[in-house]
């Protein structure tokens, strides 16, 4: 039995994405046990995780923190790391590399780097789409892939029977009109238009909801829609993927609740301006689609509701 470490440090719509990775490289090293290495937002739903043994906080502080290095380090060669798999691909995880394997190759450690094509440099290798980037690390590592590429996310769901009696939710559409500060380009302006379409055209046949972040809660003023909360808190990220698993269908800004949704097999739309591609961040399944668009604020609220009207039955 050998000792294995995925590093996945985020964001949300990045561990759900990863969660068919995670799941082939169990299934590759069942006889394994595996430690993942996070941040501090998804050490509760990394040890939900059916396919990891034990998760490692990773403050992500300075490299130049001597101190907190070495004991980060310490804690991970004590584990006597057989093989890592870096699914975050980062400038960090690349000095870690260093540190850990240095000169070592994809069969210790597992990366974007270790594994490129040849004669491809890595600007070009990552115009192709997050998954089919994961697909092809795993398999250039050795590990059959079965999963990598249409991730299962219902790992990750816990029990809200207590929220849905609260808010007596059985048919219901969830908005996430949301987006980071910093990246207002991802927004659609038109949330509150199609909340009245919704409601004018299907009555009372299904509610609206909204479920902020942490720092959302005061926007959802400004939408006509019941915001779901657990105790006047905020959702957790497991409560919040059953909240989307449980919908009739999901519109969203391309965020982190909007890969969400699309790995945990719903129906719905994300919309994209011209900020990246919906191919790119591979947000497309069976159910869950996109629109894509030079300027959202050119994409009316009565085309994504005939969108959603198409294909919410």
């Amino acid at each position: 039995m050998s000792n294995i470490l995925i590093i996945k440090h985020g964001s949300l719509g990045d561990i759900a994405q990863a969660s068919g990775a995670i799941q082939d490289i169990y299934e590759n090293h069942k006889n394994d046990q595996i430690y993942a290495l996070t941040t501090k937002p998804f050490i509760n739903l990394l040890k939900r995780c059916p396919y990891i043994k034990d998760v490692i906080l990773d403050k992500r502080l300075s490299r130049f923190n001597l101190v907190y290095i070495y004991l980060l380090m310490r804690k991970i060669k004590k584990l006597n790391i057989s093989k890592v798999y870096d699914l975050q691909n980062s400038s960090r995880t690349s000095f870690y590399k260093r540190i850990l394997f240095p000169n070592s190759n994809y069969e210790k450690w597992s990366s974007s780097i270790t594994t490129l094509p040849d004669n491809t440099k890595k600007e070009e290798f990552d115009k192709i789409s997050v998954l089919e980037r994961f697909n092809h690390q795993l398999k250039t590592s050795g590990l059959n892939t079965v999963y990598t590429l249409r991730p299962d996310f219902t790992w990750s769901c816990e029990d809200i029977n207590h929220i849905k009696k609260e808010f007596e939710l059985k048919k219901y559409i969830v908005l996430f009109p949301f987006c980071s500060p910093h990246l207002i380009i991802k927004k659609w302006p038109f949330y509150n238009e199609l909340i009245r379409l919704i409601k004018k055209n299907f009555l009372d046949e299904f509610k609206v909801v909204i479920a902020p972040g942490p720092n959302e809660v005061s926007e959802t003023k400004n939408f006509d829609a019941i915001t779901i909360l657990d105790n006047e808190k905020v959702l957790n990220i497991s409560q919040l993927a059953s909240l989307i698993k449980d919908s009739s269908f999901v519109v969203a800004n391309d965020t982190g609740p909007a890969h969400m949704a699309a790995h945990l097999g719903v129906k719905g739309l994300s919309l994209f301006g011209k900020h990246t591609t919906a191919y790119k961040v591979s947000i497309e399944t069976k159910n869950f689609k996109a629109i894509q668009v030079n300027e959202l604020k050119k994409l009316s609220a009565e085309k994504v509701f005939q969108r959603l009207k198409e294909n919410i039955v």
